[in-house]
């Protein structure tokens, strides 16, 4: 009987889909709509996220960039999977598929499959001809019209081949916030992945794109264009100092990497989603189990200078009595400490209880850096005689830095770089880089990306501390809501250099520091501290770092506005760490009891806030019956922040 009434229900559910190129999510709010002329559409609680927007592309097999649809047809994707790298570490889906047949005026034809969750779509252009062994894509006309009255969070590419070194693009451009369909992108070449717009009163909507290896490019949102809204652009030919194709090519069958929309009357979707990952597969299995956790880093405060021996000892050495994991040392250890001395220094390390990370060039024939080491890890007979001596050493993982670009060639090394470390037992972690699109799913041993303006710029200049906390409240919605953040934050230095005495003067509350260690999401935390906060900072903010988890059970979105307020919880091992942080003029108040009460907490939480740790009763019911009154709520001033600790 009761596979009887699963199949009733499966029939059931289909033919309600079956309506002529249109499918909806499990829930049915979300409904993606596809003409006869390939446009499709997107509506959410009867309101018009996506107005009709372009398919198709033109490619070496023809030009599909003027389509019908001949068939369309409908089934179900669901599954679960379980991942120790992201926001949820057990993860159930159910989409709804809708798989479209496009034919050209030539008669040939491709696919476009449509996966839709509640809140997620995923979509893809499958080419299966059996006519064809390989396709290159010369130009995607994929489009997203949104209505006039959407406003946009977005961050812009930069011009090719510019800023330090010659090292852009790299993903770490400033944000334009609540700004008009029509604004330009400061460099002309659109924006970078994730996009987030607000459609006015009728939600919230993040494009990105997810699935990309060594078989397609990197992909970003043209400038805004009329008609059509924005569309899916390829890398510029300068990237990458001229170096590789801007066009795709693959083999046959094969399909375009997921571009991905997420949709909410709120933010709550947008920051609790997993399409990233869901629609995606491993590209390889792994014989190593990796071990994530917390580590220091010398060169965020101390900079060049520090990369030698003494000072990674004092490093290693703060490492260990804080009881993290891992210490990174950074770019020149083989000219300031050399080869020999460094297998010296991780048998040190190692002596500790501290496991090393060391820093690598990703090449230098794209750009102008002297940063070393260099031309390891772009060549696969240098990186792998590497890899084999770091093995041998005992190091855990490399972070491999200035890439670049987003070209077919450059993805390449990135899937290169990460396959032969896995060979050999090492996590990689990728700085000055490109945005990770599904990688945590796709390659067992990536931990993470900076792929955001990180916590580097804070060091360079008064303004960027001057606008942390804004900055802040963007990424639990923006970049971290799509992939880990190496960011390497949380200061408890007030000026931010050695000497803690001069230079750019923090303006965040060590509550809001502590605080981004739950907001930002990586599996290795690379935090900002320096031996002296061993003495100068308050032992309350030591003990939460010790104690605080870096990889989580699952994820709850409470509030936010970006580039106001963000308030997230993240879970682990039953317990529940509250994260808010405010960046507005405007005090925020935190409702301790409307915590409490969506937690199923005990009456006392543990609050970080207000230069103090301590535990806080919180008032169900006043004396009269009546609400709680001022006593459960907790005020943050602009650049203040607090953690709450349930369970």
């Amino acid at each position: 009987m009761k596979k009887i009434s699963s199949l009733l229900g499966f029939l059931l559910c289909t033919y309600a889909m079956a309506t002529p190129h249109s499918v909806s999510g499990p829930d049915g709010r979300l409904t993606v709509t596809v003409s006869d002329d390939a446009r499709y559409s997107v509506i959410f609680d009867g309101k018009t996220i996506l107005q009709p927007s372009p398919l198709g592309f033109r490619s070496s097999r023809g030009d599909f960039s003027s389509v019908g649809v001949t068939d369309a047809q409908t089934s179900v994707e669901e599954g679960t999977y379980t991942l120790d790298r992201i926001k949820k570490s057990s993860i159930s889906y159910r989409y709804n598929v809708l798989s479209c047949t496009l034919t050209n005026d030539a008669g040939d034809s491709v696919k476009v499959e449509f996966r839709v969750g509640d809140n997620d779509i995923a979509f893809r252009y499958v080419i299966d001809n059996p006519k064809w062994a390989s396709i290159r894509i010369f130009e995607e006309m994929t489009g997203f019209d949104f209505p006039r009255h959407t406003t946009t969070f977005l961050t812009p590419q930069s011009d090719a081949m510019i800023g330090w070194q010659r090292t852009k693009p790299s993903y770490e451009e400033f944000y334009f916030l609540d700004k008009p369909l029509s604004e330009k992108s400061q460099y002309g070449h659109g924006y970078t992945f994730p996009c987030l717009f607000k459609v006015g009163d009728d939600g919230w909507a993040l494009v990105s794109e997810t699935g990309v290896d060594s078989r397609y490019c990197g992909s970003r949102l043209s400038d805004w264009n009329e008609p059509g809204g924005y569309k899916i652009e390829f890398p510029m030919p300068e990237e990458n100092d001229g170096n590789g194709t801007v066009e795709p090519a693959f083999a046959v069958p094969g399909a375009t990497p997921w571009r991905t929309i997420t949709v909410g009357s709120t933010l709550k979707p947008i920051a609790e989603s997993t399409v990233t990952w869901d629609v995606v597969e491993p590209r390889y299995d792994s014989g190593h189990t990796y071990k994530y956790g917390k580590g220091t880093w010398s060169w965020i405060l101390w900079q060049d200078g520090s990369i030698n021996y003494d000072d990674q000892v004092r490093y290693i050495d703060l490492a260990a009595r804080m009881d993290f994991q891992y210490v990174l040392i950074d770019n020149f250890w083989d000219r300031n400490i050399g080869y020999d001395r460094m297998e010296e220094l991780v048998r040190y390390a190692l002596s500790k209880g501290v496991d090393v990370f060391l820093w690598y060039s990703s090449s230098g024939y794209w750009n102008d850096i002297s940063q070393c080491p260099l031309n390891k890890m772009d060549s696969p007979v240098e990186r792998k005689a590497e890899m084999k001596w770091l093995r041998e050493i005992g190091v855990k993982g490399i972070k491999v830095d200035f890439f670049g670009g987003d070209k077919q060639e450059t993805m390449r090394i990135y899937e290169g770089v990460l396959s032969d470390a896995d060979d050999y037992g090492l996590m990689v972690i990728f700085h000055g880089c490109t945005l990770p699109r599904g990688w945590e799913r796709m390659y067992p041993n990536y931990v993470g990306s900076e792929a955001v303006r990180a916590s580097e710029n804070l060091v360079f200049g008064q303004h960027e501390c001057d606008i942390e906390a804004q900055n802040a409240t963007l990424h639990p919605f923006i970049r971290n809501a799509v992939g880990c953040m190496e960011f390497g934050g949380c200061f408890l230095n007030r000026y931010l250099n050695k000497s803690n005495a001069r230079g750019p003067v923090r303006r965040t509350t060590d509550e809001f520091e502590l605080a981004t260690a739950v907001l930002f999401q990586n599996p290795i935390q690379n935090f900002a501290l320096a031996p002296n906060n061993l003495e100068d900072a308050p032992a309350y903010c030591l003990d939460f770092l010790r104690g605080v988890p870096t990889t989580w059970d699952d994820i709850r979105y409470i509030d936010g506005y970006p580039g106001k307020y963000a308030v997230v919880a993240r879970k682990k091992a039953g317990k529940w760490y509250i994260a808010a942080i405010n960046a507005d003029e405007t005090p925020y108040s935190l409702d301790l009891k409307a915590i409490a009460n969506e937690f199923g907490s005990p009456a006392t939480l543990t609050v970080l806030h207000g230069g103090a740790s301590r535990e806080m009763a919180v008032n169900y019911k006043a004396k009269d019956g009546s609400r709680a009154g001022k006593a459960n709520l907790l005020d943050l001033a602009q650049n203040d922040g607090a953690v709450i600790i349930i369970g």
